[in-house]
């Protein structure tokens, strides 16, 4: 069991953060969080790499389905119209597809956070999976403003900036998919005999 101190998480700063130039102010946020960065680096994903990012499950594919399903009721958008379906598992199977194409169209910062609730507190810092609804503060609520609407229409993936695990589980699955151990820094930051 490791310290409280000592717990991380995963973090892709995706296509659109990089291209409009945010790596610095998300990683200042992250910092002055009384975070610490204990791995990172630029890499432009593969289809593949990417892939095997995304769960493949089908309950996991189906979600994506039904979320995009509410999305066009909560708007007053047909799903049949549009997608020519209303099938959750064919819609969640667009919407991957989708991804797939956002996360390989440009380079990504892949991160390894550490610190005290780092899945708990990089998940508050980062906002709703929707930026037009994500809290004002968070880094998609102040820096994104794409809907699910918008990007349906589109038929596109959300562009929401950043990624961060969801659980302690899922940042151990996806620290070990993007980063050897040897690509690990552990040190002290100055600060953190002040403030533990």
């Amino acid at each position: 069991m490791k310290h409280p101190q000592e717990e991380e998480t995963f973090v892709l700063i995706k296509p659109d953060g990089v291209k409009r130039g945010l790596i610095g102010e998300i990683i200042s946020r992250i910092e002055q969080r009384g975070l610490k960065i204990i791995g990172m680096k630029m890499i432009w994903a593969t289809k593949d790499q990417v892939e095997e990012h995304y769960p493949k499950s089908e309950a996991w594919i189906k979600r994506l389905g039904e979320k995009t399903l509410a999305t066009y009721e909560k708007y007053g958008y047909s799903a049949e119209e549009e997608l020519h379906t209303t099938d959750p598992k064919e819609i969640g199977l667009m919407v991957r597809g989708w991804l797939m194409d956002y996360m390989t169209s440009g380079p990504m910062i892949k991160m390894i956070i550490q610190g005290i609730h780092a899945v708990d507190m990089v998940r508050k810092m980062v906002g709703n999976s929707i930026p037009a609804l994500a809290e004002m503060g968070t880094i998609r609520g102040d820096f994104s403003v794409d809907s699910s609407v918008l990007a349906n229409q589109g038929k596109r993936a959300i562009h929401n900036l950043i990624h961060a695990s969801e659980t302690p589980e899922e940042a151990d699955h996806e620290i070990a998919f993007w980063f050897a151990p040897e690509e690990l820094c552990e040190y002290k930051r100055a600060e953190e005999d002040i403030m533990f």
